[in-house]
């Protein structure tokens, strides 16, 4: 398939995956500010891997994989409901830890910024 086609597919899956998310109520996946951090579909649109980062951290993602993958028919038949696709992707999340990783790198560049700015007053 041609690599724009597929990056546009990524994109429709993981926006929709995302509206799917707020429609969920398993404790597991409500109870943590989610993130889909990026999805890849294969080129046979068979499978797709969908990256979850939570706020919380790492250990708060892998619960909540958990609870996507209860939730996985639930939210495989609203996804093909919402993309017009010949065939709905079998999904497979992933844990990802970059959104704690980011905000880690956050606080150390203004602890940095405030050592800088109380040596120079």
């Amino acid at each position: 398939m041609v690599g724009y086609r597929m990056d546009r597919v990524n994109e429709d899956v993981r926006r929709e995956l995302t509206a799917i998310l707020r429609t969920l109520k398993d404790p597991r996946v409500t109870g943590v500010l989610l993130s889909i951090v990026r999805v890849e579909v294969t080129n046979d649109l068979s499978y797709a891997t969908v990256y979850v980062s939570a706020v919380e951290g790492l250990d708060a993602a892998k619960t909540a994989v958990r609870g996507l993958v209860s939730a996985q028919g639930y939210i495989r038949r609203e996804l093909g409901a919402a993309l017009k696709l010949r065939h709905v992707p079998e999904l497979r999340f992933i844990a990802d830890g970059s959104i704690e990783y980011s905000a880690h790198i956050a606080r150390k560049i203004q602890a940095l910024e405030e050592k800088e700015g109380g040596t120079h007053e």
